[in-house]
């Protein structure tokens, strides 16, 4: 007996540090996770109206593409044929003069190509909202900006976070299989508070274990995916390369020679049939090797991308060169790579699925934040019968306030940024500096604020914070369908209106914590982190008057 004790003492200390170390960090990585699971909706619903395109013909398609190429040589390098458009990609070809490869470039100029009525290329340079790749970073990253080579340094700090969370999964599991079948489905009310966030997140993580499970694992993968990479390239491929042009072929060097791109959408189509190609982008047309690679969507596969499949062809001779990434035709290697992003991803399935993985984000996030607050819990000084509320240790106080301001700034910080891209569209100058300088202004000082005022108070207020923020998002909308003389607007697509409705009830939840938030510090336990200091004289006076 008293060896399983030692042994789940162990598995206890395991859970708490591999937890406390990493739960900051993949708070941020899961809240910004689950938001990528509608990344190009919330894309949707910053970007400001163009003027209607109307659908072009496969031989409209060739001619926009020809003139493009042939007006704008930056195009040569890179560019990207939209079959499907929506609020974000309006016009079908749209390239950039500088790529700044894995970097948020906030000086960024696109240019979008159609053609107008009289059948003219119509040209134009735009900016695009960078809020979907703030997004991205923040949940790849943690929001930990710098670069370590040619991959953000909070790429390779999420990777180690994985593999504490992997650690803090599976000891935690062992924590809690002696009585996983009666406090499984307990949630224990009254006036222990710590039993209650010790049944939530128990349930929580255990009703949600294979999903971390799946998520742990990959974080691992694609933080280190270059290693990985390589380490296949020399010991499965060897010498083999990915693909090669076939003899003969016509080009390179010519873009006025390439495939008609109503022909190179034929020849994908017959590559992948039951697939919808969604876009084509067009790299390195006047190198040696240039390539298309073609974007295929089914719902009812895995695939490798975060929507879609792949496949290359060669944009001059219009042949397949490459299907290991299109799922019926991948090989083995390929089939496991395409599961591990597709599992991570939530690429299959469809939209519920989406919305699932939607919601395990979320609760992930709220595993994390309640492993914190359970930690502060358990080291607090516990008042003494007749005595003065204790000073609270300082480390315990100092990881309250940084559980608070880190994990509620990011989420206040995030809608800000979101509410930013459309009220400032008009007004600044460069509207994504502008976006990147609210996300970390509102996110620095919500920490500030949350050291400054302290847990409980900062608690309740940055909670309500993010509420507003929150009802903010609906509310914007609304007022530019209401006063669309104030220069905004309010997209009727389904995916615009879902990004309002899901704001507006996580606003109503984070408006339930702040209240309860308050609460607690008014009139909980006066020896705990989140009871206000202020308040604790009170308390004691009257637990004084009652035994007297």
């Amino acid at each position: 007996m008293k060896v399983r004790s030692d042994i789940l003492r162990i598995y206890q200390s395991l859970h708490t540090w591999t937890g406390i170390c990493a739960g900051i960090l993949l708070f941020i990585g899961f809240f910004g996770g689950a938001l990528t699971m509608f990344k190009h909706p919330l894309e949707r619903w910053v970007s400001a109206p163009s003027a209607a395109v109307a659908a072009l013909t496969p031989q409209q398609v060739d001619t926009v593409v020809r003139e493009v190429l042939a007006a704008h040589p930056a195009a040569r390098e890179e560019f990207t044929l939209h079959l499907v458009r929506h609020e974000n990609n309006p016009a079908p070809v749209t390239w950039s003069a500088a790529h700044a490869g894995r970097d948020i470039d906030l000086n960024a100029m696109r240019w979008q190509g159609t053609l107008d009525a009289q059948g003219k290329l119509a040209a134009q340079e735009v900016r695009p909202s960078l809020f979907g790749e703030l997004v991205d970073m923040l949940h790849r990253t943690g929001g930990i900006p710098g670069t370590l080579g040619d991959e953000y340094l909070g790429v390779y700090l999420m990777g180690v976070a994985g593999v504490l969370y992997f650690l803090a999964l599976v000891s935690g599991v062992v924590l809690l299989l002696p009585t996983l079948v009666k406090d499984f489905f307990a949630l224990r009310k009254g006036k222990n508070r710590k039993r209650f966030w010790l049944d939530a997140h128990n349930v929580i993580g255990i009703a949600s274990l294979p999903f971390h499970i799946v998520i742990s694992l990959t974080v691992i993968v694609f933080a280190f995916h270059d290693q990985f990479y390589d380490s296949l390239q020399h010991v499965v491929y060897g010498e083999q390369k990915m693909w090669s042009r076939p003899a003969g072929a016509p080009g390179p060097g010519d873009a006025s020679k390439l495939a008609p791109a109503s022909e190179l959408v034929r020849r994908a189509q017959q590559a992948a049939p039951g697939f919808e190609v969604t876009e084509m982008l067009f790299m390195d047309l006047e190198s040696p090797r240039p390539l298309v690679r073609v974007g295929v969507a089914n719902e009812d596969y895995v695939v490798r991308g975060a929507v879609s499949g792949y496949l290359l062809m060669d944009p001059y001779s219009a042949q397949v060169l490459n299907t290991s990434m299109l799922p019926p035709k991948s090989d083995t290697w390929s089939s496991i790579a395409a599961s591990f992003f597709a599992l991570h991803f939530g690429s299959y399935g469809g939209s519920w699925m989406r919305w699932v993985y939607f919601a395990f984000g979320l609760s992930g996030a709220f595993l994390f934040y309640s492993g914190n607050l359970l930690w502060v819990e358990k080291r607090r000084k516990n008042q003494l019968r007749d005595q003065a509320p204790p000073v609270q240790p300082r480390r315990t106080a100092l990881l309250a306030a940084a559980t608070v301001g880190i994990c509620l700034g990011s989420v206040a910080s995030v809608a800000g940024a979101l509410l930013v891209a459309k009220w400032l569209h008009a007004s600044a100058g460069n509207l994504n500096a502008a976006l990147m300088t609210s996300y970390y202004a509102i996110f620095l000082s919500c920490v500030a604020w949350a050291f400054w005022r302290g847990a409980a108070r900062a608690g309740a207020e940055l909670l309500a914070l993010c509420a507003v923020a929150g009802f903010a998002i609906p509310a914007t909308s609304l007022l530019a369908r209401l006063l669309p003389s104030l220069g905004m607007w309010a997209h009727g697509s389904m995916g615009a209106v879902a990004v309002d409705l899901t704001a507006f009830v996580l606003a109503l939840l984070l408006a339930w914590a702040a209240r309860l938030a308050a609460r607690r510090a008014r009139s909980g336990p006066a020896d705990s982190v989140w009871a206000v200091p202020a308040a604790a004289a009170p308390a004691l006076a009257v637990a004084q008057e009652r035994q007297a």
